[in-house]
């Protein structure tokens, strides 16, 4: 396998995808141009290996690995359900969210119908998307001062909370920056850039060669990072697929005249 010149890590909603309609269309120049180069997209999000198999097909990406469940688990190439698997974990953390104080509201709470009105996902979305296997999402329904003791009893319990664009995220553990050094180790790209819009999205900005913050009005803003004076970390001024293709052009050209960073 030669080393692609770019391997792109990317955030999917409000990133890749719209925060409203969750089309990637207005991304497909970039996404065109890095295919044609033999460069990989690595789709990394909240969503569960079925939700992402489905979408990495569509988008031409299923030869390259996924990022599932805010960096709990991995999607393997080739893979286009991602239906199957052990859902020991689970359980496992399901069970000891039953322990804790009232207040979470998650996936595995809701129906499909409440899953499909909460994400705005059509039913057949929102069903992959309660087929979790490593972590759970939902949102929070208490006060500020519940939700800090939310987090401390978790945090006993051995569990960890992601804060995404629009929900907590509860798992044993994991990130997106993890799991991009295992797959960054296999394909040893030249350049590494990482996209996404969110706080859950911060460590995989900064591990990559450049991150790019993508702009999202329906979220609040990510405070100033580090990196950013220098430019290692950029922010669109366009949202969500717009931004992701302007931001992809415009680096491909310009790390494509520099050197790989050190």
């Amino acid at each position: 396998m030669n080393a692609p010149d770019f391997l792109i890590f990317s955030d999917l909603d409000g990133t890749l995808l719209g925060h409203d309609d969750y089309s990637w269309a207005p991304a497909k120049p970039a996404l065109d141009a890095l295919k044609a180069r033999g460069c990989g997209v690595i789709l990394a999000s909240s969503k569960t290996a079925a939700e992402i198999a489905p979408l990495r097909a569509e988008m031409g990406l299923s030869d390259w690995p996924a990022i599932v469940e805010n960096g709990a688990g991995l999607l393997d190439p080739g893979d286009d359900t991602g239906s199957t698997g052990d859902d020991g974990i689970y359980r496992d953390l399901r069970a000891r969210l039953a322990d804790l104080s009232q207040g979470f509201h998650g996936f595995g709470d809701m129906d499909t119908a409440e899953v499909a009105t909460t994400t705005g996902l059509p039913e057949q979305d929102a069903a992959r998307a309660r087929q979790r296997r490593f972590s759970e999402p939902g949102l929070w329904t208490g006060t500020d001062a519940a939700l800090e003791r939310f987090l401390e009893a978790a945090d006993a319990a051995g569990l960890s909370a992601r804060r995404g664009g629009r929900f907590l995220t509860l798992s044993f553990g994991g990130t997106k920056a993890g799991r991009m050094d295992d797959i960054i180790d296999t394909y040893r790209p030249r350049h590494t850039i990482a996209l996404g819009d969110a706080p859950n999205d911060t460590e995989m900005l900064e591990r990559a060669d450049i991150g790019v913050i993508i702009r999202n009005d329906a979220a609040p803003p990510l405070p100033p990072m580090p990196g950013e004076d220098s430019g290692r970390i950029r922010r669109t001024t366009e949202e969500g697929p717009a931004g992701w293709c302007h931001a992809v052009l415009g680096l491909m050209q310009e790390l494509g005249r520099t050197p790989a960073r050190n």
